[in-house]
């Protein structure tokens, strides 16, 4: 299929070179024009602006796929492709959207006749080699029309175990993407999956903060012990039923530095936590380890632990987010 893909940055750029590989047709363009070159070296069509992309898509229907940061940019983005599209395109936000703003905008579009779909990506820096797991809100038939889009990101089956009993259920979660429900499920489905992380990421930071400490010469001397934190790490992802992505990450950070003396420990929420914690409160459903876990994020730009600097190392690992500086 031909798409066009607005936003190169750390997925969008990989995303397309996935695409890409599996024979699709990329027209590409970031505000950045540097951005766009390796992926124009690549096979992909490097569009000047926002209108040449659309052009360059040629006939309807057409396809755009926006990677950008959500909010202004991300909202602007998609008021101007709706001004440029025609009735039977379709617009993809694949970035960290609230789910309550693509409701809106898929109501404004479809007066226009333009599909919108929300695709809750995940996969980071990664998604290349491993592919994004995808989370998609919208129509039926729209979906269907760009399942080969998905079907390529997707992870596929690989060489996880399969669940027994699913043979009569939607094979394409399976093989790592699902359509969740109609416009806004799979951003809002993104959404809750961050909100666990957080709280993943948050009992692995506090038990190895907890180990660490357990060389304090405050503790009674036969009760002290020198923990090898990276042998514990790497121990647990071997038949542990802790065994996760995250611990892979946290292992392989501590193998690099015991210390994790190159983290501060000023640790940032994108945004999908606080809005889970809206959405249990609109729902009077309890979220305690999750709420916690938001707050500790608010703390460690305040005071910063050796549990801050584990989560600083796995959000590296699986995003490449670079810790924001001192304020």
């Amino acid at each position: 299929m031909k798409i066009g893909v607005i936003g190169l940055g750390r997925m969008g750029g990989n995303i397309v070179r996935r695409l890409m590989k599996a024979g699709h047709s990329c027209v590409v363009y970031d505000a950045n024009a540097t951005a766009g070159q390796a992926p124009a070296g690549e096979g992909a069509v490097a569009a000047a602006s926002v209108p040449d992309l659309v052009n360059a898509l040629g006939e309807s229907p057409r396809t755009v796929w926006v990677m950008l940061p959500a909010g202004k940019i991300t909202e602007e983005m998609i008021a101007q492709l709706g001004g440029l599209m025609r009735s039977g395109d379709a617009i993809i936000d694949g970035g960290n959207t609230n789910f309550k703003d693509d409701v809106r905008r898929a109501r404004e579009l479809k007066s226009k006749g333009i599909h919108y779909l929300d695709v809750g990506t995940s996969g980071g820096v990664w998604g290349l080699s491993r592919g994004y797991c995808l989370m998609i809100g919208g129509d039926a038939e729209t979906v269907k029309h760009l399942d080969p889009i998905f079907s390529t990101l997707a992870p596929g089956l690989g060489t996880i175990e399969r669940t027994d009993g699913r043979d009569k259920l939607d094979p394409r979660a399976e093989r790592g993407y699902i359509h969740a429900g109609p416009v806004g499920a799979g951003h809002f489905v993104k959404m809750i999956h961050n909100g666990i992380e957080y709280g993943m990421m948050q009992a692995f930071a506090e038990g190895f903060d907890i180990m660490k400490s357990r060389a304090s010469q405050k503790l009674p001397a036969d009760e002290r012990y020198d923990l090898n934190l990276a042998d514990i790490a790497e121990v647990w992802r071997r038949g542990s039923v802790v065994t996760s992505w995250l611990l892979d990450l946290t292992a392989s950070a501590l193998a690099k530095d015991a210390h994790l003396e190159h983290f501060s420990g000023n640790v940032e929420d994108s945004g999908e936590g606080r809005w889970t914690i809206e959405a249990a409160i609109e729902e009077a459903v309890p979220a305690d380890v999750l709420a916690a876990s938001l707050f500790v994020r608010f703390r460690s730009r305040q005071q910063h632990t050796f549990a801050e600097k584990v989560l600083s190392a796995m959000r590296l690992g699986f995003g490449g987010h670079v810790e924001a500086p001192k304020k």
